[in-house]
Protein backbone atom coordinates (compact mmCIF):
# COMPACT_ATOMS: atom_id res chain seq x y z
CA UNK A 1 0.00 0.00 0.00
CA UNK A 2 1.12 3.59 -0.47
CA UNK A 3 2.40 5.27 2.68
CA UNK A 4 1.77 9.01 2.54
CA UNK A 5 2.96 9.60 6.11
CA UNK A 6 6.68 9.26 5.26
CA UNK A 7 6.72 11.81 2.43
CA UNK A 8 7.29 14.83 4.67
CA UNK A 9 10.32 13.12 6.24
CA UNK A 10 11.44 11.99 2.77
CA UNK A 11 11.35 15.58 1.41
CA UNK A 12 13.32 16.88 4.41
CA UNK A 13 15.90 14.12 4.01
CA UNK A 14 16.41 14.81 0.29
CA UNK A 15 16.83 18.54 0.88
CA UNK A 16 18.98 18.50 4.03
CA UNK A 17 21.01 15.29 3.63
CA UNK A 18 21.33 14.92 -0.15
CA UNK A 19 21.02 18.52 -1.36
CA UNK A 20 18.33 17.33 -3.80
CA UNK A 21 15.61 19.91 -4.40
CA UNK A 22 13.80 18.47 -7.42
CA UNK A 23 11.73 15.29 -7.56
CA UNK A 24 10.21 13.12 -10.27
CA UNK A 25 7.07 11.46 -8.87
CA UNK A 26 5.30 8.24 -9.96
CA UNK A 27 8.11 7.24 -12.30
CA UNK A 28 9.89 3.90 -12.56
CA UNK A 29 11.42 3.76 -9.08
CA UNK A 30 8.12 5.00 -7.63
CA UNK A 31 6.33 2.11 -9.37
CA UNK A 32 3.93 4.59 -10.96
CA UNK A 33 2.68 2.09 -13.53
CA UNK A 34 1.83 -0.44 -10.78
CA UNK A 35 -0.42 2.04 -8.98
CA UNK A 36 -4.05 2.84 -9.67
CA UNK A 37 -5.18 6.33 -10.68
CA UNK A 38 -6.36 7.27 -7.18
CA UNK A 39 -3.05 6.22 -5.60
CA UNK A 40 -1.09 8.19 -8.18
CA UNK A 41 -3.19 11.30 -7.50
CA UNK A 42 -2.75 10.96 -3.72
CA UNK A 43 1.02 10.65 -4.06
CA UNK A 44 1.24 13.59 -6.46
CA UNK A 45 -0.80 15.76 -4.08
CA UNK A 46 1.32 14.81 -1.07
CA UNK A 47 4.62 15.51 -2.84
CA UNK A 48 3.40 18.90 -4.08
CA UNK A 49 2.01 19.73 -0.63
CA UNK A 50 5.07 18.64 1.37
CA UNK A 51 7.46 20.11 -1.19
CA UNK A 52 5.94 23.60 -0.97
CA UNK A 53 8.69 26.14 -0.14
CA UNK A 54 11.21 23.27 0.14
CA UNK A 55 11.50 21.79 -3.35
CA UNK A 56 12.24 23.75 -6.53
CA UNK A 57 10.48 21.38 -8.97
CA UNK A 58 7.97 18.57 -8.60
CA UNK A 59 7.62 16.82 -11.96
CA UNK A 60 4.71 14.35 -12.06
CA UNK A 61 4.81 11.37 -14.40
CA UNK A 62 1.31 10.97 -15.85
CA UNK A 63 1.91 8.31 -18.51
CA UNK A 64 -0.45 5.33 -18.72
CA UNK A 65 -1.52 2.67 -21.20
CA UNK A 66 -4.96 4.26 -21.35
CA UNK A 67 -5.13 7.69 -23.00
CA UNK A 68 -8.13 8.88 -20.92
CA UNK A 69 -6.33 7.90 -17.70
CA UNK A 70 -3.19 9.73 -18.77
CA UNK A 71 -5.28 12.80 -19.63
CA UNK A 72 -7.04 12.64 -16.25
CA UNK A 73 -3.68 12.50 -14.47
CA UNK A 74 -2.40 15.44 -16.55
CA UNK A 75 -5.44 17.55 -15.58
CA UNK A 76 -4.96 16.59 -11.96
CA UNK A 77 -1.23 17.49 -12.00
CA UNK A 78 -2.09 20.89 -13.46
CA UNK A 79 -4.78 21.47 -10.83
CA UNK A 80 -2.46 20.73 -7.89
CA UNK A 81 0.32 22.98 -9.21
CA UNK A 82 2.90 20.49 -10.49
CA UNK A 83 6.02 22.13 -11.96
CA UNK A 84 5.84 19.88 -15.04
CA UNK A 85 4.43 16.61 -16.31
CA UNK A 86 6.13 13.72 -18.10
CA UNK A 87 4.77 10.85 -20.19
CA UNK A 88 6.29 7.53 -21.29
CA UNK A 89 5.30 5.89 -24.56
CA UNK A 90 2.42 3.40 -24.22
CA UNK A 91 4.05 -0.04 -24.10
CA UNK A 92 1.40 -2.73 -24.75
CA UNK A 93 -0.15 -1.45 -27.96
CA UNK A 94 2.91 0.51 -29.01
CA UNK A 95 3.29 3.49 -31.33
CA UNK A 96 5.30 2.24 -34.32
CA UNK A 97 6.37 5.62 -35.69
CA UNK A 98 6.92 9.23 -34.73
CA UNK A 99 3.45 10.37 -35.86
CA UNK A 100 1.61 7.86 -33.66
CA UNK A 101 3.75 8.66 -30.61
CA UNK A 102 3.39 12.43 -31.00
CA UNK A 103 -0.38 12.10 -31.48
CA UNK A 104 -0.61 10.31 -28.10
CA UNK A 105 1.72 12.77 -26.31
CA UNK A 106 -0.13 15.76 -27.79
CA UNK A 107 -3.50 14.47 -26.53
CA UNK A 108 -2.08 14.27 -23.00
CA UNK A 109 -0.14 17.56 -23.06
CA UNK A 110 -3.18 19.50 -24.31
CA UNK A 111 -5.06 18.63 -21.09
CA UNK A 112 -2.50 20.69 -19.11
CA UNK A 113 -1.94 23.63 -21.49
CA UNK A 114 -0.05 25.77 -18.97
CA UNK A 115 2.26 23.03 -17.66
CA UNK A 116 5.72 22.25 -19.13
CA UNK A 117 5.74 18.82 -20.78
CA UNK A 118 8.52 16.20 -20.91
CA UNK A 119 8.72 13.04 -22.97
CA UNK A 120 10.04 10.19 -20.83
CA UNK A 121 12.19 8.05 -23.14
CA UNK A 122 12.90 4.63 -21.59
CA UNK A 123 13.10 2.05 -24.41
CA UNK A 124 14.61 -0.74 -22.21
CA UNK A 125 11.25 -0.87 -20.39
CA UNK A 126 8.73 0.31 -23.01
CA UNK A 127 10.24 -1.41 -26.06
CA UNK A 128 9.47 1.79 -28.01
CA UNK A 129 12.69 2.56 -29.86
CA UNK A 130 11.68 5.62 -31.89
CA UNK A 131 14.79 7.80 -31.83
CA UNK A 132 14.39 11.01 -29.86
CA UNK A 133 16.36 12.94 -32.49
CA UNK A 134 13.59 12.13 -34.98
CA UNK A 135 10.81 12.78 -32.47
CA UNK A 136 11.98 16.31 -31.64
CA UNK A 137 11.96 17.54 -35.20
CA UNK A 138 9.10 20.07 -35.30
CA UNK A 139 7.62 18.90 -31.99
CA UNK A 140 7.04 22.42 -30.63
CA UNK A 141 4.46 23.10 -33.37
CA UNK A 142 2.39 20.12 -32.23
CA UNK A 143 3.09 20.34 -28.47
CA UNK A 144 3.61 24.03 -27.56
CA UNK A 145 4.33 23.15 -23.90
CA UNK A 146 7.12 20.74 -24.86
CA UNK A 147 10.10 21.43 -22.59
CA UNK A 148 12.44 18.47 -22.97
CA UNK A 149 13.19 14.81 -22.47
CA UNK A 150 13.93 12.47 -19.60
CA UNK A 151 16.40 10.36 -21.55
CA UNK A 152 16.77 6.92 -19.91
CA UNK A 153 18.76 5.09 -22.56
CA UNK A 154 22.43 4.33 -23.17
CA UNK A 155 22.33 5.60 -26.79
CA UNK A 156 24.57 8.63 -26.35
CA UNK A 157 24.70 9.18 -30.11
CA UNK A 158 20.94 9.82 -30.14
CA UNK A 159 21.27 12.13 -27.12
CA UNK A 160 24.18 14.01 -28.70
CA UNK A 161 22.21 14.55 -31.92
CA UNK A 162 19.23 15.83 -29.89
CA UNK A 163 21.41 18.35 -28.07
CA UNK A 164 23.32 19.39 -31.20
CA UNK A 165 20.20 19.96 -33.29
CA UNK A 166 18.04 21.66 -30.64
CA UNK A 167 20.35 24.29 -29.14
CA UNK A 168 18.13 27.12 -30.34
CA UNK A 169 14.97 25.59 -28.84
CA UNK A 170 16.67 25.42 -25.42
CA UNK A 171 15.12 22.04 -24.65
CA UNK A 172 16.08 20.42 -21.35
CA UNK A 173 17.72 16.99 -21.48
CA UNK A 174 17.58 15.13 -18.17
CA UNK A 175 19.71 11.99 -18.28
CA UNK A 176 18.42 8.83 -16.64
CA UNK A 177 21.26 6.27 -16.65
CA UNK A 178 23.07 7.17 -13.43
CA UNK A 179 26.30 5.25 -14.10
CA UNK A 180 26.76 7.18 -17.38
CA UNK A 181 25.80 10.66 -16.20
CA UNK A 182 29.28 12.15 -16.62
CA UNK A 183 29.36 11.00 -20.26
CA UNK A 184 25.96 12.64 -20.84
CA UNK A 185 27.09 15.87 -19.17
CA UNK A 186 30.13 15.97 -21.45
CA UNK A 187 27.87 16.07 -24.51
CA UNK A 188 25.52 18.66 -23.03
CA UNK A 189 22.84 17.07 -20.81
CA UNK A 190 21.30 19.71 -18.50
CA UNK A 191 20.52 17.53 -15.51
CA UNK A 192 19.58 14.06 -14.33
CA UNK A 193 16.72 12.00 -12.97
CA UNK A 194 17.71 8.73 -11.35
CA UNK A 195 17.08 6.40 -8.45
CA UNK A 196 20.62 6.59 -6.98
CA UNK A 197 20.18 10.33 -6.31
CA UNK A 198 17.84 9.35 -3.46
CA UNK A 199 20.88 8.14 -1.49
CA UNK A 200 23.88 9.43 -3.51
CA UNK A 201 22.48 12.87 -4.31
CA UNK A 202 25.15 14.73 -2.37
CA UNK A 203 27.97 12.77 -4.06
CA UNK A 204 26.41 13.39 -7.47
CA UNK A 205 26.10 17.11 -6.75
CA UNK A 206 29.82 17.15 -5.88
CA UNK A 207 30.47 15.45 -9.23
CA UNK A 208 28.38 18.13 -10.98
CA UNK A 209 30.37 20.85 -9.22
CA UNK A 210 33.67 19.22 -10.21
CA UNK A 211 32.50 18.94 -13.83
CA UNK A 212 31.44 22.60 -13.89
CA UNK A 213 34.82 23.82 -12.59
CA UNK A 214 36.06 21.91 -14.67
CA UNK A 215 37.96 19.35 -12.59
CA UNK A 216 37.42 16.30 -14.77
CA UNK A 217 39.75 14.08 -12.74
CA UNK A 218 37.65 14.67 -9.61
CA UNK A 219 34.36 14.31 -11.52
CA UNK A 220 35.60 10.97 -12.87
CA UNK A 221 36.43 9.76 -9.35
CA UNK A 222 32.83 10.32 -8.27
CA UNK A 223 31.43 8.68 -11.40
CA UNK A 224 33.75 5.68 -11.10
CA UNK A 225 32.83 5.13 -7.44
CA UNK A 226 29.10 5.35 -8.17
CA UNK A 227 29.74 2.90 -11.01
CA UNK A 228 31.71 0.59 -8.69
CA UNK A 229 28.74 0.35 -6.33
CA UNK A 230 26.20 -0.11 -9.15
CA UNK A 231 28.37 -2.69 -10.92
CA UNK A 232 28.50 -4.67 -7.66
CA UNK A 233 24.76 -4.59 -6.95
CA UNK A 234 23.73 -5.18 -10.57
CA UNK A 235 25.59 -8.51 -10.43
CA UNK A 236 23.54 -9.42 -7.33
CA UNK A 237 20.30 -8.47 -9.13
CA UNK A 238 19.38 -4.82 -8.78
CA UNK A 239 15.93 -3.42 -9.44
CA UNK A 240 13.26 -1.26 -7.82
CA UNK A 241 12.90 -3.54 -4.76
CA UNK A 242 16.65 -3.44 -4.13
CA UNK A 243 16.74 0.34 -4.62
CA UNK A 244 14.06 0.69 -1.93
CA UNK A 245 16.14 -1.50 0.39
CA UNK A 246 19.30 0.59 -0.15
CA UNK A 247 17.39 3.84 0.39
CA UNK A 248 15.89 2.40 3.58
CA UNK A 249 19.23 1.51 5.16
CA UNK A 250 20.95 4.72 4.03
CA UNK A 251 18.18 7.16 5.04
CA UNK A 252 16.52 5.29 7.89
CA UNK A 253 13.14 6.04 6.26
CA UNK A 254 11.12 2.84 5.66
CA UNK A 255 10.55 2.65 1.90
CA UNK A 256 8.49 -0.52 2.26
CA UNK A 257 8.18 -3.52 -0.05
CA UNK A 258 7.44 -3.27 -3.77
CA UNK A 259 4.11 -4.30 -5.30
CA UNK A 260 3.81 -7.64 -7.09
CA UNK A 261 5.04 -8.86 -9.51
CA UNK A 262 8.18 -7.35 -7.90
CA UNK A 263 9.32 -9.04 -4.69
CA UNK A 264 11.26 -7.70 -1.73
CA UNK A 265 15.07 -7.59 -1.66
CA UNK A 266 16.67 -10.52 0.16
CA UNK A 267 18.45 -10.13 3.49
CA UNK A 268 21.61 -11.38 1.78
CA UNK A 269 21.39 -8.57 -0.79
CA UNK A 270 20.93 -5.95 1.96
CA UNK A 271 23.95 -7.18 3.94
CA UNK A 272 26.21 -7.26 0.86
CA UNK A 273 25.03 -3.94 -0.58
CA UNK A 274 25.44 -2.17 2.77
CA UNK A 275 28.96 -3.57 3.22
CA UNK A 276 29.93 -2.46 -0.29
CA UNK A 277 28.55 1.07 0.13
CA UNK A 278 30.25 1.41 3.54
CA UNK A 279 33.59 0.32 2.02
CA UNK A 280 33.70 3.09 -0.59
CA UNK A 281 36.07 5.96 0.22
CA UNK A 282 34.76 9.12 -1.44
CA UNK A 283 37.00 12.05 -2.47
CA UNK A 284 35.33 14.33 0.10
CA UNK A 285 36.58 11.99 2.85
CA UNK A 286 33.16 10.57 3.72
Amino acid sequence: QINLSVIRQYVDYLVSEQNVKNVFVNGTTGEGLSLNIQERKQLAEEWVCQGKDKLDHVIIHVGALSLPESQELARHAAAIGASAIAVIAPFFFKPTNKGELIAFLQKVASEAPAVPFYYYHIPPLTGVTIRVEELLDGIKEQIPTFQGVKFSDTDLLDLAQCINKNKREQFVFLYGVDEQLLSALAIGANGAVGSTYNYLGRKTNLMLQAFAKPDLALARKYQFLTGEFLNFVIKLGFGVAQTKAVMTFVSGIPMGPPRLPLVDASEEFIVKAKAKLDSIVWPDGD
